[in-house]
């Protein structure tokens, strides 16, 4: 009840916002397109892209879990001051669906980048509202095409500097690209029958379809949904089964469901070790290899094939 009265908060102030509206926004003084995101991971992409003709204002900082992050006031003056909101869609912010839903009553324009993508490539989900798991960021072939919707967007909406868009573009997939190789060959010193991956939420699934990993999760692809006894007992015996030598805590995570699952296992008379923190809804902080897109997708691959091995 009280996170809906939090809703009901945010929408209301929208609705403020929207009947007060003037000509702020279009500030003819203001050269650089004002953009607002909602994830680090689409916060940094959108940097890269736009460079220093656009100013992007990131709602979700480091460790944010975007599952259950509730717009403030402040959020909502910002979104209803861009030029341009980009999102990752599939109900990955959840909280903020009825926000976003509002907005178009502004003429804000609003792009939910996971949206883009082929359904028929993306894994459903019978227990995530959308039905469709939104951790995408994980495919890099994926972000790929997300770039590439940023960039058309910028360009659409600010023609006069289109060249550096897309000279910006060119160079970003060309990191991306040799992101995928580095990342392959790393993970190919990983034998197949070592690849299973145990984490504290499932956000890995796409990661794991890209590289054959199995995947386990202790929550399901929400962080709003809780692991039970059962789920730890079961998984810990999974662990053992399978031999598996770590598993995974989350940066956007409390560490006590991992830890709790580590429990498990040595009641059973097995040992599993911790095999590091990754990031998965959120980059790193400010001033770290972790802080942006490339750093973070390096730095988990490299802690996962590390402990595994």
């Amino acid at each position: 009840m009280k996170i809906l009265q939090q809703i009901a908060v945010s929408v209301l102030l929208l609705s403020v916002f929207i009947s007060c509206k003037n000509d702020v926004k279009n500030d003819e003084g203001s050269k650089k397109l004002n953009i607002v995101t909602t994830t680090t991971m689409i916060t940094d992409l959108v940097k890269n892209i736009g460079g220093g003709h656009v100013e992007v204002n990131g709602l979700m900082g480091a460790g944010v879990d975007p599952h259950l992050y509730k717009a403030s006031e402040g959020d909502v003056n910002k979104l209803y001051n861009a030029d341009i909101v980009m999102y990752n869609g599939l109900h990955l912010e959840g909280k903020l669906v009825e926000v976003f839903e509002k907005m178009e009553r502004t003429g804000t324009t609003q792009i939910a980048l996971a949206e883009i993508l082929n359904k028929s490539e993306l894994i459903g989900s019978e227990y995530f509202a959308s039905n469709y798991d939104p951790h995408v960021w994980f495919n890099i072939t994926y972000f790929k095409q997300f770039a590439e919707k940023v960039t058309e967007t910028l360009v659409a909406k600010d023609p006069e500097n289109a060249a550096s868009y897309a000279e910006n573009e060119k160079k970003y997939i060309q990191q991306l690209t040799e992101l995928e190789a580095a990342v392959k060959a790393k993970i190919e010193t990983l034998p197949i029958e070592k690849r299973i991956l145990v984490t504290a939420h499932d956000a890995f699934n796409y990661f794991g379809k890209a590289y054959n990993f199995e995947v386990v999760g202790l929550q399901g692809l929400s962080t709003a949904t809780e692991a039970g006894v059962q789920d730890v007992q079961r998984i810990s015996q999974f662990i053992i089964d399978n031999k598996v030598k770590a598993i995974f805590v989350e940066s956007s995570v409390p560490r006590r469901t991992i830890e709790a699952l580590q429990q498990s296992v040595k009641s059973k008379g097995q040992d599993v070790k911790i095999g590091g923190s990754l990031y998965s809804d959120a980059l790193g902080s400010a001033g770290t290899q972790e802080e942006t897109y490339i750093g973070m997708f390096t730095y988990n691959v490299n802690t996962i094939v590390d402990a595994l091995k």
